[in-house]
């Protein structure tokens, strides 16, 4: 694969608003691992190759286990993740997949039930700077590997 453009050294100021979000969401006091799990799940749903690198290794070094990442894809079937974890999977499912289905009042108090008001805003957040991301990556095919956390 062969990138066909490099858009964060060609206009810097274009990703200014997402890295903006990132900074606003690291210090938001969303669970590192929590975040990292959405951004490699949106990721994954997305077939973004570069951000599941990236994520994947961020998740190794914030904590995460191999196990949790190798069993992500299939959340549902696992012991691996907590509740609030699997509100947050399902949540970013359903809006990574926002056009294919309705965010059901039932999604989202479920949600609620793991979130306060702030922390679901932080994770919808999260939620949108991941794909967002994706959709730069894929799009202008980012090669994944070269990433170093």
């Amino acid at each position: 694969m062969k990138e066909r453009l490099n858009y964060s050294k060609i206009s810097p100021q274009a990703i200014q608003g997402l890295l903006e979000i990132e900074k606003y969401i690291a210090n938001s006091g969303l669970e590192r691992t929590l975040y990292e799990l959405v951004k490699t799940r949106a990721s994954q749903i997305n077939g973004c190759a570069y951000c599941l690198d990236m994520h994947t290794k961020d998740a190794r070094k914030a904590g995460e286990t191999e196990q949790r990442l190798y069993g992500l894809s299939a959340w549902r079937e696992t012991p691996f993740y907590t509740q609030r974890e699997r509100a947050a999977l399902a949540w970013t499912e359903a809006l990574t997949l926002i056009s294919e289905n309705d965010i059901s009042d039932s999604l989202y108090e479920a949600t609620r039930k793991h979130f306060n008001d702030n922390e679901l805003i932080n994770l919808t957040m999260a939620i949108v700077a991941i794909n967002g991301w994706n959709r730069l990556a894929i799009s202008f095919r980012t090669v994944p590997g070269s990433y170093k956390p």
